[in-house]
């Protein structure tokens, strides 16, 4: 229904509208066009308080739900009713000229561990004779709190990171550059409103604090991970580098990928409890070198970006703007499905065969991965979230 040409059924139709930002201002994403927020607002075709103008997206998620969904709803408009063509064609330009940058400045950055096939198949990998999930996991959503300065925006190259690794069989251990260093294919969920310390944000409250969905990449060099596990939890093998999208998909966008979530046994605690228990039927697809390895499904996590919003903030952490949460690595339960190459070469054991012919566990300098996602829109829509690509660099 959009006079733009080519927008309707490449997954970047009306019925999406990402977000994104460039030095010169923020943009909104329709086909393989984007049109310039900032001078919209300007000629007083689009009214968000000056918030347009604004190099990132901050401002306009301070600004609350409210506003964020009036704007989606002028938007829309001005996309769908040929009326508005002379006024905002002229504003619009080509995806590709764009030098998009991290769409909104990181508060702070907190990684979950919510999908059950991947925590499953990690303590299979690590600890064999023991219980796969530790006594705590289907109780809490477990995380680590990462590190907001690098998050980076999608197509930024990866330094291989150098640390301590205790190579097997060694009496203690080396420095040096990671050997294993992996991905993890992630769904993250950017803060718009924030709270104020010492209050809690409840499962029912999830949709009025985050305005929408980012994919992630939490690279991992899993030998330096595994060495400095003992006893607390992630730092230096997932600190170095964590990939987004360039492009926020708004919550509001994904209402028709709503899904049941799986059953939850035993029974969580109150503050966990979920009247309107769902999940979202995002399909993600990793590409390694030009090669899809897998496709796991992000409707199977156990834990819900509900329950993990009112878990962060059940002690009275406060939530900022701009805040980012990730979902943990999104694994099935086949092989194909899994979200990290740790779990598909089974650490290693056994290699995956490229397109070009090369057996391969872990990732090599030059490896390029690239996360894509789509979601089901409205009568029968289909969304293509915007990917998280990243280049593997030598250490320096």
């Amino acid at each position: 229904m959009t006079w733009v040409g080519g927008a309707a059924g490449s997954g970047y139709g009306v019925e999406h509208l990402p977000l994104g930002a460039t030095d010169n201002g923020l943009w909104v994403r329709v086909g393989d066009r984007a049109l310039d927020l900032g001078a919209a607002e300007e000629r007083g075709l689009v009214h968000a308080g000056g918030a347009l103008w604004e190099p990132t997206l901050n401002r306009l998620l301070a600004a609350g739900p409210g506003t964020w969904r009036s704007l989606r709803a002028r938007l829309t408009e001005l996309f769908t009713d040929p009326a508005h063509r002379d006024a905002i064609e002229p504003l619009l330009v080509p995806v590709d000229a764009l030098a998009l940058r991290l769409p909104f400045d990181v508060a702070d950055y907190v990684d979950f561990y919510s999908s059950e096939a991947h925590a499953t198949n990690v303590g299979h990998i690590f600890r064999p004779d023991q219980a796969a999930l530790l006594p705590n996991w289907k109780h809490l959503p477990v995380a680590y709190h990462g590190r907001a300065g690098t998050v980076v925006v999608s197509g930024t190259e990866v330094t291989r990171p150098c640390g301590q690794r205790k190579p097997p069989g060694a009496d203690a251990p080396v420095y040096g550059p990671s050997t294993r260093l992996d991905i993890e294919a992630e769904v993250g969920f950017v803060v718009g409103t924030p709270t104020t310390l010492g209050s809690r944000v409840s499962t029912s409250d999830f949709a009025r604090h985050v305005f929408g969905v980012v994919l992630v990449n939490d690279w991992s060099a899993r030998d330096i991970q595994a060495w400095e596990y003992q006893p607390l939890g992630p730092f230096l093998g997932k600190s170095f580098a964590t990939s987004v999208a360039a492009w926020v998909t708004p919550l509001d966008a994904l209402a028709a990928a709503r899904v049941p979530a799986p059953a939850q046994d035993p029974e969580v605690l109150g503050y966990l409890h979920e009247d309107d228990r769902a999940g979202y039927d995002l399909r993600l697809e990793v590409e390694w070198n030009g090669t899809i390895v897998s496709r796991p499904p992000f409707a199977g996590m156990y834990w819900t970006p509900a329950q993990q919003l009112a878990h962060l903030t059940v002690n009275g952490a406060r939530l900022r703007t701009g805040d980012l949460y990730a979902s943990g690595t999104v694994s099935g339960p086949a092989r194909d499905q899994t979200g990290s190459f740790l779990e598909l070469t089974w650490g290693g054991r056994d290699p995956v065969t490229l397109a070009d012919g090369s057996a391969r566990t872990f990732l090599d300098d030059g490896d390029r991965v690239t996360i894509r996602a789509t979601a089901p829109g409205p009568d029968g829509t289909t969304l293509a979230l915007s990917e998280v690509s990243g280049t593997v660099g030598p250490a320096s």
